[in-house]
């Protein structure tokens, strides 16, 4: 049922501004703007006019007037825009007046995106996808938010379109079972389509979860054995004191995370404890979180002062990166003479370390120092490109952009495949797989709806049942 009250919100970031902007939505719009502005305000048009309180007739401040008459509006409703000067007085006096007007109440978080939804403007794709606008954190968010504004919406919905055609060939199949011929080709001419449909599907499904990544970061894990300067260099990369650092070991006994804005991208640096055969409980587990941080990283830095130490095989070997910390030091390599080091040559960039032999031939090493800079500015653009290759955006192949979606082209998907391979004379058990891919389908967009099918049918086989 539409809601017959009419909501109100300083639509605008709180604290004192040049502007502040009061939005209002809803049925008595109209009287607002009779009691508070002017009546006369033209749809689509901007006016200046006096805010006055609606029963102490106080003038409350001078603005910008804008109207929007329904439906053509951002919420579908009667929407009127108060521009005021952004003082928090002037804010406050006028969110006290409106409250004081029958039938009016201030809004409730996303109520009106809410609206927007209930009476068609937006679809939920199109509302999670002005959530992630509107939450970008870094340039690479904002671009990809823009770049799949109504894309997806439109991919999901040709989709979901094809799938209802499909529908309709089977139920033709099924009532013109009495001629074999008819209901034999129009039932082949639907799987075909469908064949034709499961492969864009999963294709669409092999996209690295790049999007996914977009949107929540593209984790880092530093790893190593105690004391090997992880917590240094997380502290490096945030520039500020995140983690404790001590020459004691095993300081770091839980995982540490830290948001980044790393060239345009977002990125999410976890520092773990030190891996390490140890005895005590506390630090068992510790141990136990950084392996499984290990796992969920799409990088995993393994980071060691000499070389000698090799990464636990539970690591993943294909987003493993070894870092040499401490070059400052001159430590000593496994490979190098003590000599060598305590000459204080300069570190390659690039070290071979035969102790970390279980890495892949791709793997090399990075030596870097937190307390000179080496390094660091080789270290960050790594992190950068493999961060922007995993959230590559592409406005011509959209990727999937939330778990939820996810989820529910993997059912339309397996859905397809049942029509696809399933028994053919069991032709309303395949009809009933066909419903629910495009059910699935429907749920990602909130379009869903049964009549979609029939309409198809008559409209498009004379079916006259």
């Amino acid at each position: 049922m539409a809601d017959e009250t009419t909501i109100f919100a300083l639509s605008s970031g709180l604290g004192k501004s040049g502007v502040a902007v009061i939005r209002i939505s809803g049925p008595e719009v109209r009287g607002v703007m009779a009691t508070m502005s002017a009546p006369d305000v033209l749809d689509r048009r901007v006016a200046f006019r006096r805010i006055i309180h609606p029963h102490t007739r106080e003038l409350l401040d001078r603005a910008v007037v804008v109207f929007f008459a329904a439906p053509m509006s951002e919420t579908g409703e009667d929407v009127v825009e108060f521009q005021l000067h952004g003082g928090r007085a002037v804010v406050r006096a006028t969110l006290d007046a409106l409250a004081t007007i029958p039938g009016c109440r201030m809004a409730e978080p996303g109520e009106f995106v809410r609206r927007a939804f209930n009476n068609g403007k937006l679809d939920l794709v199109e509302v999670e996808n002005l959530a992630d606008l509107v939450d970008a954190e870094t340039d690479a968010q904002r671009r990809g938010a823009l770049a799949a504004s109504g894309v997806l919406s439109t991919l999901y919905d040709g989709w979901r379109t094809r799938l209802i055609e499909i529908a309709a060939l089977t139920e033709a199949a099924i009532d013109f079972s009495d001629e074999s011929d008819v209901s034999a080709s129009s039932f082949e001419a639907a799987r075909s389509r469908a064949r034709r449909l499961a492969d864009e599907i999963a294709r669409h499904l092999n996209d690295g979860h790049r999007g996914e990544i977009l949107r929540d970061g593209f984790r880092v894990a530093l790893l190593g054995a105690p004391n090997a300067g992880k917590s240094s260099l997380l502290n490096a990369l945030a520039r500020r004191d995140a983690a404790i650092v001590s020459e004691e070991a095993g300081t770091t006994r839980d995982v540490i995370e830290v948001r980044l804005d790393l060239d345009g991208y977002p990125v999410i640096v976890s520092d773990t404890a030190g891996i390490r055969d140890t005895e005590g409980r506390i630090e068992q587990e510790g141990i136990r979180r950084s392996l499984m941080a290990a796992r969920a990283a799409n990088l995993a830095l393994w980071l060691t002062e000499t070389g000698l130490d090799s990464p636990p095989n539970e690591i993943s070997r294909e987003t493993l990166f070894a870092i040499r910390t401490k070059s400052d030091l001159a430590l000593p390599v496994e490979g190098e003479s003590a000599a060598t080091a305590s000459r204080g040559e300069p570190a390659a960039s690039t070290l071979a370390l035969p102790a970390l032999a279980t890495l892949t031939r791709a793997t090399s090493t990075l030596a870097i120092s937190t307390k000179t800079g080496a390094g660091m500015d080789e270290l960050i653009r790594l992190i950068a490109a493999r961060a922007r290759v995993a959230m590559a955006v592409d406005a011509d192949t959209p990727a999937v952009a939330r778990a939820r979606h996810r989820t529910q082209l993997q059912q339309a998907a397996a859905s397809l495949a049942t029509f696809i391979e399933g028994p053919a004379d069991h032709l309303e058990l395949r009809a009933e797989d066909v419903r629910q891919a495009a059910h699935a389908l429907g749920r990602i967009t909130g379009r869903v709806d049964v009549e979609d099918v029939l309409g198809k049918i008559f409209s498009s086989f004379c079916i006259g049942k």
